[in-house]
């Protein structure tokens, strides 16, 4: 095994944790004190009338719920005998609440939509179930098919989850909110940070180049790597810098280049506040601008010169394959793909590098990547979503002592997917947090068993990747994505914003605008249309109904 070299990326943080915005923490509470102070909230009294008014209380009898599941693959990394329907997650949940799930609908991540869509228009709802649609709740709530939640989250909802959603702003509940009643729980998308450039670094070494500095000097070294055929067997193109289509990304995917349109301050497929007005990222002249430097990197060859006919699945296989030596990933890139490549070719060293800054204070947040918990309306236990947030993300997490089973699943890389409810419930900085806490440990600035559970999971398998205990694929991940990638970002005092909301959920732009920006910027950035050519992109998209469109976010969101 290749010596720990990487180490030095976080002591950094380790030794200046006053620049990583530890010093000033308080020492939390002992498991103990925690235990002790969620007392009174976690007695489980095992009758009906406290269980549908606490978030912890138990059936006295099992509750099976029928829902709608999202698979994901390879049955979401399951340790094998596990299935949807028995897995740590579901197992605690029966033993805490005395509830079982009923899977009545299942479908892959790349269909559900469809799938729920084929639900709502029948009218065959199961009890519970998550949609990633806000057209589909409007259309929910105008058929009267979901339950209001208002009472259930104040009646079943942990005091701590509810800290969680406020840290986001009131603007994350108004944003599930019709008529004033709360007809969803929505999934708080924690901020995961600006996407970071991933560099061969064996590649860098052999090439005698150093390290960048800016993102430019990232695309020198990807041009030197095409330039050098690094990767390519004979017979072969050079691969440059992985692009996905799409161009932005998401907070699940990579192979974006949302840095080089942060660079020049461009913010494409959001709503923006610019100069007090209520405008859309991607017809300004800052995103005409990154486009133009686009071009000159495909010219350059820094850009991969197929990039336009890459489906999803080939960016993966380049990577791993070893075929390129560059893409744009969030923090998380080590678990998915990198891992793969650990165990199959441990000489393939991949770097994270933060080389931008971002100013994420005027944009809006987006809803596509937002899911929403809905529950049949008509169904007798309305309060099991809070109950099963409640237990799931606090509970299991920060108070409970045999909850062990579910936090290994954080180490050994399940998917989300695998829980009943396919959502995230966490603070909006939670992220960072978690490396802060990891490393105020290794400092000595903190107790290990202050930590809570998701941070001793990781710190557990850091620890043996960096004392050379483990060679296991997860802990390499666990140290490479929390300390040295998040660590980067806490170097580089990238800070949280609080996410701003806009009223009005109709903001979501037809899929015709959206076909029409993405074949305008790739023919741009191929040089198939002059960059001149964004003018009448820009044209075309306010009359097609871009205008009418912006028109209505601004009235309904005036002085925002």
């Amino acid at each position: 095994m290749k010596s720990k070299w990487k180490l030095p990326v976080i002591l950094g943080c380790i030794i200046s944790l006053s620049g990583c915005g530890i010093s000033n923490q308080p020492v939390q509470k002992t498991a103990s004190e925690q235990k002790s102070s969620t007392a009174e909230e976690n007695v489980r009294t095992g009758s009906w009338e406290s269980a549908a008014q606490s978030p912890y209380g138990a059936y006295p009898e099992l509750v099976t719920y029928t829902l709608g599941q999202m698979s994901g693959t390879n049955n979401s990394n399951l340790p094998d005998g596990n299935t949807y329907e028995d897995n740590a997650y579901t197992r605690y949940l029966k033993k805490i609440l005395n509830i079982q799930n009923e899977n009545i609908y299942m479908e892959s991540e790349d269909r559900y939509d469809e799938f729920v869509n084929i639900l709502i228009k029948d009218q065959t709802l199961p009890d519970v179930l998550v949609i990633s649609d806000r057209g589909m709740l409007k259309e929910l709530v105008e058929n009267d098919l979901v339950e209001d939640l208002t009472e259930v989250y104040q009646n079943c909802t942990s005091k701590r989850i509810k800290e969680m959603f406020e840290s986001y702003g009131s603007g994350l509940l108004e944003s599930v909110k019709f008529d004033g009643k709360l007809m969803a729980i929505p999934e708080t998308v924690t901020d995961h940070g600006p996407r970071l450039i991933w560099l061969r670094k064996d590649w860098i070494d052999e090439l005698g180049l150093e390290e960048p500095k800016t993102l430019e000097d990232a695309f020198d070294i990807v041009e030197a790597f095409v330039q050098n055929r690094m990767g390519t067997a004979e017979g072969e193109e050079p691969v440059g810098l992985v692009c996905d289509t799409d161009l932005v990304g998401s907070t699940s995917s990579s192979y974006s280049v949302d840095p080089v349109f942060d660079k020049f301050g461009s913010s494409p497929r959001k709503w923006i506040n610019q100069n007090g007005e209520i405008v859309y990222g991607s017809v300004t002249e800052e995103t005409r601008n990154a486009l133009s430097y686009l071009h000159e990197l495909y010219e350059r060859g820094v850009l991969d010169q197929n990039f336009a006919l890459r489906a999803q699945n080939n960016l993966r296989d380049l990577v791993v394959s070893g075929k390129c030596g560059a893409f744009f990933g969030l923090w998380w890139t080590p678990n998915n793909p990198l891992m793969d490549i650990y165990e199959t070719d441990k000489d393939a060293e991949w770097m994270p590098y933060y080389l931008q800054e971002v100013d994420w204070k005027n944009v809006y947040a987006s809803f596509s990547d937002s899911k929403y918990v809905v529950v049949r309306k008509g169904y007798e236990h309305p309060e099991i979503v809070m109950k099963i947030i409640s237990v799931l993300f606090d509970y299991s997490r920060y108070t409970a002592e045999d909850a062990d089973e579910v936090n290994e699943y954080f180490a050994l890389n399940v998917d989300p997917t695998a829980r009943p409810l396919v959502i995230n419930v966490d603070y909006n900085e939670a992220t960072f947090q978690i490396t802060k806490d990891i490393l105020a440990v290794m400092s000595g600035q903190r107790q290990e068993s202050t930590l809570s559970e998701i941070a001793k999971s990781y710190y557990d398998a850091a620890e043996k990747y960096i004392h050379g205990e483990s060679e296991i694929a997860e802990d390499w991940a666990a140290y490479e994505s929390r300390l040295v990638a998040v660590g980067r970002l806490l170097d580089g005092n990238y800070r949280s914003v609080k996410s701003k909301y806009l009223d009005d959920s109709d903001g979501e732009v037809p899929k015709s605008l959206l076909q029409l920006e993405k074949n305008s910027f790739i023919q741009i950035i191929m040089g198939v249309k002059p960059v001149s050519y964004f003018d009448e992109f820009v044209e075309t998209w306010y009359e097609e109904g871009g205008e009418e469109l912006t028109q209505q976010i601004r009235k309904s969101n005036s002085g925002k």
